[in-house]
C-alpha cells in the first residue's frame, strides 16, 4: 500500500507490504498480521519513499515513483492503530535529504489483502474505553450541555471541554458520557523533558498535540468533577496526569487535598495517578491521602536509554524505582506504563534488562503503549547508547515475559480498584 502527492492510498500489484525494526526489514504475512482494528487511522508519510518488497525477485526495493505510472511519485503509508494494539513492526521507509521529523504518531507497519488492510501488530487489551463507536458526538455534547448547568464555575470542567471537544481527547470523552475513566488534568509544570511530550515542544520543530492546562484547580474544582464522575459510573476511575498536564507530583499541594475532599465523601471509585515516579516522598503523602493506584512511565529500565528520552530534571532513575517499591509495600497497585518501539524495545539487552527488572521490582501490570515519535530519529538517539543488536521480536518479548511472570497483567488502560484481585492472582 502506498500513496501518491494526493494523499489517496492504493495498492501495488506485484509488490508485497514490509515492515523494519531498526535496520531489519520483513514482508508482512498473512499468518504474522490482523485486520486494521476499527478506530485506527492509514498515516501519509512525507519526504520518505516506501520500502516494498518485489514478489518476482523477492528483492526489497525503494520506490520512488509508480512502476506503472512513470513519474508519478509514491509516498509511504502507515497505520496509526486503534488503543489496546502493540505495533510489531515500523511502516518501512527511506528518508529523502530534506526529511522533516514526523508528528507525534505512531507508524506502525500496514499492507492490504483481499480487500482490507491488515497490520503488524497485537491486541494487549480487549476493553472497548476508547471504540470511537461508543463515543456518540450528540451525547458528548450533551454532556457538555449538563456539566455547564450543574457545575458553571468549575475551570477545570471548561479545560475538559477543550479537551473533548477541540482535541478529541477519549478521556475527556468518556468523562462527559459518564463512562470509565474521568481525567483530572492539574499540573502546569513538569521535571522532565520527554522527547515526545504531548502538550511542550521547546527548540523543536514538533508540533505539540495539544495544548498544556495553564491553570492550576483548585482542590475543591478536582473533588467536584472526581465526585461527581464516581457518583454516576459503575467502576469509576479518576484520574491525575493526563497528556495536558505536566507532573502531577508537582502539584500535590492541591492534589492531596483533594484527594482528602473526595475520600471524605466517598470511598467509592478509584482515585489514579499518570506518573513519572520521581518524587517517592511526595508520592508517599498521595498515598497517605488516599491515592489506590499508579501508572509509571518508562520507555527503557536502562538508566542511560531512560535519561535520553526523559531528560529528567532534578531527579534520578534511582527515584523512580524507590517509588516503585514503595508504593509495592505499601500494597498499591502499579502499571509501567510502557512506551515500546519494535527495534528498541525487541533488543536482546533491553529484553534482559526488563525481565531482571521485573525479578527485582514486581509490579502488577504492564501498559503496552505505543512510543509516539518519529521511529528513526528514535532508533537514531538510542544507538550511542545501545548499539543495535540482535532483536528477538515484539510477540515473542511478550511471550518471555508471559512464561517468566504468569501473574503480570498485559493490558492498556487503568484498571478500576475492583479488578486489582484478580491482576494480582
Amino acid at each position: 500500500m502506498v500513496a501518491n502527492e494526493q494523499g489517496e492510498f492504493f495498492d501495488l500489484n506485484g509488490y508485497a507490504a514490509v515492515g523494519m525494526a531498526g535496520r531489519n526489514l520483513l514482508p508482512l504475512l498473512e499468518g504474522e498480521t490482523i485486520h486494521m482494528p476499527f478506530g485506527g487511522e492509514h498515516l501519509f508519510l512525507p519526504d520518505r519513499r516506501p520500502i516494498v518488497c518485489n514478489t518476482s525477485t523477492g528483492e526489497f526495493e525503494v520506490l520512488t515513483e509508480n512502476p506503472y505510472t512513470p513519474g508519478e511519485l509514491v509516498y509511504p503509508v502507515a497505520a496509526f492503530n486503534a488503543p489496546g494494539h502493540m505495533i510489531c513492526l515500523v511502516s518501512a521507509y527511506a528518508e529523502e535529504p530534506r526529511a522533516t521529523t514526523l508528528p507525534l504518531f505512531s507508524f506502525g507497519a500496514v499492507g492490504w489483502l483481499k480487500g482490507r488492510s491488515r497490520v503488524a501488530a497485537i491486541q494487549v487489551d480487549r476493553e472497548r474505553r476508547q471504540d470511537v463507536r461508543l463515543m456518540s458526538p450528540d451525547k458528548i455534547v450533551d454532556g457538555v450541555f449538563r456539566l455547564r448547568q450543574i457545575m458553571p464555575s468549575n475551570r477545570l470542567r471548561t479545560h475538559l471541554e477543550t479537551c473533548a471537544l477541540t482535541y478529541g481527547c477519549p478521556a475527556a470523552k468518556n468523562f462527559f458520557l459518564g463512562r470509565y475513566e474521568g481525567p483530572l488534568p492539574t499540573s502546569m509544570h513538569c521535571n522532565a523533558r520527554c522527547r515526545g511530550c504531548l502538550s511542550l515542544q521547546q527548540d523543536t520543530d514538533i508540533p505539540s498535540t495539544q495544548e498544556r492546562i495553564d491553570f492550576t484547580p483548585t482542590p475543591e474544582e478536582i473533588a467536584e468533577i472526581a465526585l461527581h464522575h464516581i457518583g454516576r459510573t459503575e467502576r469509576a476511575v479518576v484520574s491525575f496526569g493526563q497528556g495536558c498536564e505536566g507532573e502531577p507530583l508537582l502539584a500535590a499541594e492541591v492534589i492531596g487535598p483533594a484527594i482528602q475532599l473526595i475520600r471524605k465523601a466517598t470511598q467509592q471509585g478509584t482515585i489514579h495517578m499518570n506518573t513519572n515516579a520521581s518524587l517517592p516522598s511526595v508520592l508517599e503523602r498521595l498515598f497517605e491521602a488516599g491515592l489506590d493506584s499508579i501508572r509509571v512511565s518508562m520507555n527503557s529500565v536502562r538508566q542511560s536509554c531512560y535519561g535520553a528520552y526523559f531528560r529528567p530534571k532534578g531527579y534520578r532513575f534511582d527515584d523512580v524505582v524507590e517509588s516503585i517499591d514503595m508504593a509495592g509495600r505499601k500494597g498499591k497497585f502499579v502499571s509501567i506504563n510502557y512506551l515500546n518501539l519494535p527495534g528498541f524495545t525487541d533488543a536482546k539487552p533491553e529484553v534482559a534488562a526488563l525481565l531482571s527488572f521485573l525479578s527485582s521490582h514486581p509490579v502488577h501490570m504492564i501498559q503496552w503503549r505505543n512510543l509516539n515519535f518519529d521511529p528513526v530519529r528514535y532508533w537514531q538517539i538510542m544507538s550511542d547508547r545501545s548499539p543495535e543488536p540482535e532483536l528477538i521480536g515484539m510477540g515473542r518479548l511478550l511471550a518471555k515475559i508471559r512464561e517468566t511472570f504468569p501473574g503480570l497483567k498485559f493490558g492498556y488502560f487503568n484498571p478500576p480498584k475492583e479488578k486489582f484481585r484478580a491482576y494480582r492472582s
